[in-house]
């Protein structure tokens, strides 16, 4: 029997629907809570009750296949959420109900993300696990938006996000920067040099056409913030461009090449620089940081830093705060004995007259 009770500080409507599914629903106000259930009892006995009966039949594949559809077009959708996305239809199945899925089911499928191997062998970060997560949230409330569903089953618990650990800052030292440099072959090289020299991601690198390389900077328009942005070009990367036109004769339009191929991953080429170089616990995307740290400790503004890297907020920029002090604070202490005081004592020739000290 449909009614309306009160629940706490809120009014609850309570009922079961035409597939015999009770539903319980709250709201502020007891007026609200009325004209709702009134309206969601004259539709069901109107044989109209569309909103829970879409919701009851349509499956998982249905779900996804319309959210490709619609996302496929994202810049991260080829390379990270068509991942998620194969992952989640393994793991709930294509014909499963999206009705079907609750809270329980989502939490069941994160800790399991959290505690399996991946094709790997390897073990998932909390970043990897997260970004997972937040593309099945996106998933469900595209549901809820196209009315496939009445409300997403994310609603009915606490954020599955887990807390990153987003300290990391490995840097190259000036010691270990001419050990990969000479580990690398060529094409690799020029790719770990222009990294070096503009704190650039990979993508951004590899990507990177000749037209985009002019005036004295490079410009930046496909980024991952969807902000463009110019990069000086300083004196090493002016000369490594200059060998690099000259073995190639312009004749591609991508930057970096080999064997006349536009370069497209480097992923083992780089680790096998690293294992010869001796260089352990060390990604690409550190060299980022290398050009970040070596920039932040020989004076540059964490303004400027910010705009380079090309930042959204300084938040992220923070990060390399600590190496500006750090260096000011050795700096500083070059100064060490400029004002401290010399002691000059003045001895007399009575026993009855002390020796005088002045400060200079």
């Amino acid at each position: 029997m449909a009614k309306v009770r009160k629940r706490g500080k809120t009014w609850q409507i309570d009922y079961f629907d035409p597939n015999g599914k009770r539903v319980r629903k709250a709201f502020k106000k007891k007026k609200d809570a009325e004209a709702e259930l009134a309206k969601r009892v004259s539709l069901i006995a109107e044989g109209r009750y569309l909103d829970v009966k879409r919701e009851c039949t349509t499956v998982l594949k249905v779900l996804l296949d319309k959210y490709e559809e619609n996302h496929k077009h994202q810049p991260s959708y080829k390379t990270c959420k068509q991942y998620f996305i194969d992952d989640i239809r393994s793991r709930f199945g294509d014909d499963t109900l999206i009705s079907n899925i609750r809270y329980v089911d989502l939490e069941t499928y994160r800790n399991h993300l959290m505690n399996t191997l991946t094709k790997h062998k390897k073990k998932r970060s909390v970043a990897t696990v997260n970004k997972a997560i937040g593309c099945l949230r996106h998933v469900f409330t595209k549901a809820v938006e196209w009315e496939m569903v009445e409300s997403s089953p994310f609603d009915k618990g606490r954020p599955l996000v887990r807390k990153e650990n987003n300290k990391r800052l490995r840097f190259l030292t000036e010691e270990e920067i001419p050990k990969l440099l000479n580990a690398c072959p060529v094409y690799l090289r020029n790719i770990v040099e222009c990294t070096l020299n503009t704190g650039m991601r990979r993508g951004e690198v590899l990507s990177l056409k000749w037209d985009q390389v002019r005036n004295g900077f490079i410009y930046l328009t496909k980024t991952k913030t969807n902000e463009a942005r110019q990069i000086p070009i300083n004196k090493d990367l002016d000369n490594l461009f200059k060998r690099i036109r000259k073995k190639d004769h312009l004749t591609t339009e991508y930057v970096f090449n080999y064997q006349g191929t536009p370069v497209a991953d480097v992923k083992k080429a780089f680790a096998t620089a690293l294992k010869k170089a001796g260089i352990v616990d060390f990604r690409f995307h550190d060299l980022r940081h290398t050009f970040a740290s070596h920039f932040a400790m020989r004076g540059g503004s964490l303004k400027d830093l910010q705009e380079l890297l090309g930042h959204r907020t300084m938040t992220m920029t923070l990060r390399y705060a600590h190496l500006t002090q750090e260096h000011k604070k050795k700096a500083v202490n070059l100064l060490n004995g400029l004002t401290a005081s010399k002691i000059i004592c003045h001895k007399t020739v009575t026993s009855q007259n002390p020796s005088k000290c002045s400060s200079l």
